[in-house]
């Protein structure tokens, strides 16, 4: 018998929501939903008021360690948090999932969309990257939605229609299963370079949330995002300079250690 939603989130509060949007992000190539969601989340003030148990949907397998002190066991959390916005206009849920889920990921879907639903949710957005081959100053914002109705309403915010391609995780998943379910879904995806997927990139975020605070019609300060964009710039940079001293130390030969045309013979 399948499990209802009651089963597996813990509800600490019932807030009374407006015409909510769900905005819904986990980690992904260059943390760029996570980062995103989570940076408007805090600057928005959000109340955290619901939680999945996380024992049908993650696994331990292995220890952290905080300054050389092994932690207790502990599983990834997914958390709910709302904000209220003025008299009028659209409130927000957020789902922030600290972790992919190992195992029944359509489940979990499920069990967070109609949730959501119950909240009054009928739109779904999530964040991920699309991967390009070179870093751009300013990384463009790819588009997709469950249909193309939703797409024309985007055209104004020069948003990149790239046709056909995949959206991996849960990131992608949650609005596979929103389409299945008759609710609108909307994916932004920031510019990442593949060389930098194990790398964080609030470029991309910064990117995305520019568009997605346009489209929710919601206003948050981005000065401590443009302060991550300069120190990963500075990163980047500098991870640039350190390889290619190492391919000049791996690949060349100084002048004088060469052999000479005699020596060659």
């Amino acid at each position: 018998m399948r499990q209802g939603w009651e089963d597996v989130i813990k509800v600490y509060e019932q807030p009374e929501l407006e015409s909510p949007a769900l905005v819904a992000a986990w980690p992904g190539v260059g943390n760029v939903a996570l980062t995103a969601a989570t940076y408007l989340s805090e600057e928005l003030g959000a109340q955290e008021f619901a939680e999945i148990a996380p024992l049908s949907f993650f696994d331990l397998n292995g220890a952290f360690i905080e300054r050389n002190v092994i932690q207790e066991p502990r599983l990834p959390q997914s958390k709910f948090y709302y904000w209220k916005s003025s008299p009028g206009k659209k409130d927000l849920v957020l789902f922030l999932g600290e972790a992919q889920p190992v195992a029944q990921n359509y489940e979990l879907a499920n069990k967070i969309l109609e949730f959501s639903q119950k909240l009054g949710v009928t739109v779904v957005y999530t964040v991920a990257a699309a991967l390009v081959p070179h870093l751009a100053e300013k990384p463009r914002v790819w588009a997709a939605a469950t249909d193309s109705e939703l797409l024309t309403g985007l055209e104004s915010y020069g948003l990149v229609l790239k046709g056909n391609f995949y959206v991996a995780g849960m990131n992608g998943l949650l609005l596979a299963v929103a389409r299945e379910k008759g609710m609108k879904g909307i994916c932004l995806l920031g510019e990442t370079p593949r060389y930098l997927g194990d790398m964080g990139n609030p470029m991309a975020s910064q990117s995305v949330l520019q568009v997605l605070t346009r489209v929710l019609d919601v206003d948050i300060d981005m000065s401590r995002m443009e302060e991550m964009v300069r120190r990963a710039q500075r990163e980047i940079s500098e991870a640039i300079r350190e390889s290619r001293r190492q391919y000049i130390d791996n690949f060349t030969v100084p002048l004088w250690e060469r052999p000479s045309d005699e020596e060659k013979g």
